[in-house]
C-alpha cells in the first residue's frame, strides 16, 4: 500500500478523533482499558514532580483513569534509587517511591518494552519492576527469560479476558539481550505475530492487544515497517494495536477488524514543538461477542503535563 501525503494523513487522523466511535448500551459485561503515550518522570518533568508531586503531573486527567478498569501507560523511565547509567545518549531515571504515586492517580499497568527503561542497567530496570509490583501496579513486556517476555498480561473482568502483549521493534544502545536475566521484550514482526497466532489459537475466546514501541521520532506517518509488522499482527488475531515512541500523533487505521493506534503520542514529557505536546488516549471497549469499540480523548500538554482538550 502506498503511503498517503502528509495532509492526508493529518486529515484522516483529524476525522477519527471527530468520528471515533463510543461505545453502545450500558456498561453490564463492559471491560474498558484506557492507554497512553509516553510517561517521563525526568529531565525538565522532574523539578514539577519534586516539588508539587507526580499526582500533580496526572491531576488534569485522574478522573478518565478512575472511570476505566485498566490504565495502560507507557513508563519511558526506570524507577529506581541506584545510579548505574548505561553508556547512551539519552540517560533517564525517575525516584522509586513514585510508583505509589502512580498507582494513586489510576495507573494499574506500566509498558516496560521500550529504549529508556534500561538506561540504568539490569538493576534499575529489577527495580523498576519490583517497585512497580510493590505499588500494585502490573508491569508488562519485561521477563527473566525470552518465553517470561513474550508472555501477555492478562485483563479478566465479567467473563472477559484481554490478553495484552509489550514489546519493542527497535534497537538498542549498548544494551546485549540476556536469556536468563532482566530484560525487556525485544521482538521481530514475525516473532511477535508468531506468539499472538499460538496463543490465539490456545486462548479463541480472549481478545488481545499489542502495545508497541516502534516507528520513526517525530514523523507523523507511519512506516512501511510499521503497516507491514500490523498486517502480520492483525492477521496473527490481534484485536487492536496500540503504539508509541514517535513522539508524535500518527493516524489511526483499521485492518479488517483490528483497530491501530500507529502512536499515540507523548504524554507526561517535556518536548516543547507543538506536534510533540499534542497527544491523545485511546480508550477501548471490549464486550463479548462484539467488535472492540472505541474512542479517543485529545489532549495538549502544558507545563510537561496532560490537559484534556475541550471538544
Amino acid at each position: 500500500m502506498r503511503a498517503p501525503s502528509t495532509a492526508l494523513a493529518v486529515s484522516l487522523l483529524l476525522m477519527f478523533l471527530s468520528c471515533s466511535r463510543p461505545p453502545q448500551g450500558g456498561d453490564d459485561g463492559e471491560v474498558v482499558i484506557l492507554f497512553t503515550g509516553d510517561v517521563l518522570l525526568d529531565r525538565g518533568v522532574r523539578p514539577t514532580a519534586e516539588k508539587r508531586g507526580v499526582g500533580y503531573l496526572f491531576e488534569e486527567v485522574q478522573p478518565y483513569f478512575e472511570e476505566a478498569d485498566a490504565v495502560v501507560i507507557n513508563l519511558e523511565c526506570p524507577l529506581t534509587d541506584t545510579v548505574l547509567p548505561v553508556n547512551k545518549q539519552y540517560i533517564f531515571r525517575a525516584d522509586a517511591d513514585w510508583a505509589s504515586e502512580l498507582r494513586r492517580v489510576g495507573v494499574t499497568h506500566a509498558a516496560l518494552a521500550n529504549n529508556h527503561t534500561i538506561d540504568q542497567g539490569r538493576g534499575g530496570l529489577r527495580d523498576t519492576h519490583r517497585h512497580l509490583c510493590d505499588a500494585g501496579i502490573t508491569p508488562m513486556g519485561y521477563g527473566l527469560s525470552q518465553a517470561e517476555r513474550f508472555s501477555p498480561t492478562v485483563i479478566s473482568k465479567s467473563g472477559q479476558h484481554i490478553a495484552i502483549f509489550n514489546a519493542l521493534d527497535l534497537p538498542l544502545e549498548n544494551w546485549l539481550p540476556a536469556e536468563d536475566a532482566p530484560d525487556i521484550c525485544q521482538a521481530t514482526g514475525e516473532q511477535l505475530a508468531q506468539a499472538v497466532h499460538e496463543y490465539h489459537s490456545a486462548h479463541p475466546e480472549t481478545r488481545i492487544a499489542v502495545v508497541l514501541h516502534w516507528g520513526t521520532e517525530f514523523q507523523t506517518l507511519p512506516t512501511i515497517h510499521q503497516r507491514r509488522m500490523a498486517r502480520r499482527l492483525s492477521d496473527a488475531g490481534a484485536d487492536a494495536i496500540i503504539g508509541h515512541h514517535p513522539h508524535v500523533l500518527q493516524p489511526i487505521d483499521s485492518i479488517g477488524s483490528t483497530l491501530v493506534f500507529y502512536s499515540l503520542g507523548n504524554f507526561v514529557f517535556d518536548q516543547q514543538p507543538p506536534l510533540a505536546r499534542t497527544s491523545m488516549m485511546a480508550r477501548l471497549h471490549f464486550r463479548a461477542g462484539e467488535p472492540v469499540a472505541w474512542d479517543t480523548i485529545s489532549v495538549q500538554i502544558v507545563g510537561n503535563r496532560p490537559v484534556v482538550k475541550e471538544p
